[in-house]
């Protein structure tokens, strides 16, 4: 089943026998494609011993760390076919990755990202207040993953609304402006997870503020350490998001990165990070990278159907998580669900919101 046939379905709609008929498929075709056309990828899959023939399941696809996109180029089309460089975000002194995508891999990255958004928000355009700096989009510097999710979530939006200042503080009269034109309409917001946290929401307790908005759909990404360093956990977190916002706030995290935009993990109503059908999650023992079981611990793979310009299609992460069931999720939604414990000791701080420094 190809991307265009998948686009036609429920995001969500593919049980365990057909999904992973579909993925396998999908990726085994992928690293073929990249075997032949990045020598890199080609190389390290000689250096595996990787053999087409003994790969019979997903678990099977040999997957690459994700820090080697930091260590090297990797692409699998020609340079005069790439439209745009994508870099993760790094504290100063940190190496980026560097995705380079061609114009396939873009339309395909927005059309995945469009079919699981709409699929919690519908599909009319919402208000859309953005809780972060308009220089965001204008400071060519701050471009890296959080600009790309910046301006992918304005597709989603009409009105477009930014909460904060280029002093990263509450820019109260425009709050108060979209408030007004919007608080009794459902509206989207979109922002950094850590960001929200330091530069709106306590900002707005500090200040004694609340703008009760009657319906919200909050999406937020971005590392947890610096949240989690103060002992707030999701509940305390979502708590104070609807405190600040009016206490009809639907908040979902998610999960993804910019070696594999658009293949996001949004949590659910139940707290559920998802797989969707253009991706899945497989969770690797440490110590020989074995699959573990459902429920044990170990670092988290991520399988998408997007990377046709890179072989970024089966990656290891630096992540900690383990799976908590399949297609039985009490929100409906068919597909692995997770949960993510954080990123392993001695690996690099990262993530679109706990790398915000002040300059």
């Amino acid at each position: 089943m190809k991307l265009d046939d998948l686009y036609k379905k429920d995001p969500y709609g593919l049980k365990h026998d057909e999904k992973e008929r579909v993925l396998f498929d999908g990726l085994l075709e992928l690293t073929e494609f990249h075997r032949e056309h990045c020598v890199e990828y080609g190389r390290i899959l000689r250096l595996l011993g990787y053999n087409r023939n003994n790969a019979s399941s997903t678990s099977d696809i040999p997957c690459l760390p994700v820090r080697m996109f930091k260590e090297y180029e990797l692409l699998s089309v020609d340079r005069a076919e790439v439209i745009k460089t994508m870099t993760s975000s790094g504290t100063s002194g940190q190496q980026v990755s560097k995705i380079f995508l061609d114009r396939e891999n873009v339309k395909n990255q927005t059309k995945t990202l469009t079919s699981i958004i709409s699929s919690y928000i519908g599909k009319k355009r919402l208000p859309l207040l953005l809780l972060d700096t308009e220089m965001v989009k204008k400071d060519r510097s701050m471009f890296s993953a959080r600009g790309a999710g910046i301006i992918g979530f304005t597709t989603f939006g009409r009105d477009v609304g930014y909460a904060l200042n280029e002093n990263m503080e509450p820019d109260l009269d425009r709050i108060r402006s979209f408030y007004e034109d919007h608080g009794a309409e459902p509206i989207l917001m979109f922002g950094y997870t850590y960001m929200i946290w330091q530069f709106i929401v306590r900002k707005l307790e500090d200040k004694g503020l609340v703008f009760p908005f009657k319906d919200v759909v909050l999406f937020h990404v971005g590392g947890w350490k610096k949240i989690k360093d103060q002992a707030v956990d999701t509940a305390e977190y979502n708590r104070r998001v609807n405190a600040a916002f009016g206490g009809n706030v639907r908040v979902h995290n998610y999960y993804g990165m910019a070696e594999q935009l658009g293949s996001i993990f949004v949590e659910c109503e139940y707290g559920h990070m998802h797989c969707s059908n253009y991706s899945d999650v497989h969770i690797r023992r440490p110590e020989d990278f074995s699959e573990a079981d459902k429920g044990e611990r170990g670092l988290i793979e991520l399988l998408s159907l997007l990377p046709t310009s890179y072989p970024g299609h089966a990656l290891l992460t630096e992540d900690e998580g383990e799976i908590l069931g399949e297609d039985d999720c009490p929100c409906g939604r068919c597909g692995k669900y997770f949960k993510i414990h954080g990123r392993i000791k001695g690996a690099e701080l990262r993530g679109c919101s706990d790398t915000y420094e002040r300059r």
